[in-house]
């Protein structure tokens, strides 16, 4: 659901009061964390959604790599996962279904979790994904919100997928941009996560439906501003282009129409935008660590060659929410 319809239903739900539950869903974070010990919170999450590429087997992996993606966004360990399957039984073959599992069950493992179960409907399109538990202790959560003024705003996956997926689907892209795109929507964020934990990060999110404006607005809202150095964004090869080529997506159109008042763009180029409102199927973590911590943590992630870029700063808080010169 785009960001509008989905905040105007969460504001009617009732709230609810438990000394246990650390993190809920009033502040627009990536997953529920609630301790059960004194030094064990569990983290919960889910995600699910229908096809964006024709490989089963890709599918299986990019559906699983973006569920995973929440509980390390909150600093997180994954412990176990269940499958979420909404397939057609009737009309369409098995084997396909047979994939996309064993696309999520490879990554499940990688993550070093284990994949306890399951439920299945009948649903035409496919749908598959995952419910996450994690653990993290109650004194090291990473929330979204907690940024502050000054800080370096780093991304740790280029951006574009997608566009480049959608223009894959029409033809109009080549196999290699289709290829990167394949790449980053199956790596895991346990790996750039691992490096952020050993630096004082001090607010993290995952770049996913509501593009990289979206999710950076949920980061700052109420308390800072931020500013984004256009020409240090990272995006995938071809994405750019289709975007200038007038390729848009849904996503992006629903984005730009919930979060564009918020934002102020100090230059003309419509592609970029484009690309900033872009939803990102199991995108990268969005990360902000004090000033002096960053030429540390951004060697570390040359080291461990992930394209991890540093894209700006957070402000105190202004006029607009965001600011991208």
């Amino acid at each position: 659901m785009g960001p509008g319809s989905l905040s105007d239903i969460l504001a009617g739900l009732p709230k609810q009061y438990d000394e246990n539950l650390l993190v809920g869903y009033d502040s627009s974070d990536d997953a529920a964390v609630y301790q059960v010990a004194p030094d064990v919170a569990v983290i919960q999450t889910t995600d699910f959604f229908p096809s964006m590429v024709k490989d089963p087997y890709h599918f299986g992996q990019i559906a699983a790599t973006n569920a995973l993606s929440d509980v390390y966004s909150m600093g997180g360990q994954v412990i176990t996962a269940l499958n979420i399957v909404a397939y057609p039984d009737n009309s369409q073959p098995l084997d396909a279904l047979a994939e996309i599992l064993r696309g999520g069950a490879e990554k499940v493992a990688e993550a070093g979790g284990v994949l306890a179960g399951g439920h299945t409907i009948r649903q035409d399109p496919p749908m598959y994904g995952l419910a996450v538990a994690g653990v993290v202790h109650p004194d090291k959560i990473i929330t979204n919100n907690g940024c502050r003024p000054g800080d370096a705003l780093i991304a740790t996956k280029k951006l574009g997928v997608g566009i480049v997926t959608t223009a894959h689907n029409k033809n109009l892209i080549d196999q290699t941009a289709f290829d990167e795109a394949i790449v980053s929507m199956t790596t895991l964020n346990k790996y750039a996560a691992e490096i952020m934990l050993d630096y004082q990060v001090t607010a993290c999110t995952d770049i996913t439906g509501f593009g990289i404006l979206g999710h950076l607005i949920e980061m700052v809202d109420g308390h800072a501003s931020a500013e984004l150095d256009a020409k240090s964004i990272p995006i995938i090869q071809g994405a750019y282009e289709a975007a200038k080529a007038k390729l848009t997506t849904g996503g992006a159109k629903r984005n730009r129409q919930h979060y564009g008042e918020d934002i102020d763009f100090q230059m003309e180029d419509t592609a970029l935008e484009e690309v900033l409102f872009d939803p990102q199927t199991s995108g990268g973590l969005l990360i902000t660590v004090p000033q002096d911590q960053l030429d540390g943590i951004m060697q570390a992630y040359k080291a461990k060659n992930i394209e991890a870029a540093h894209i700006g700063y957070i402000k105190e808080q202004g006029e607009k929410l965001i600011t991208v010169k």
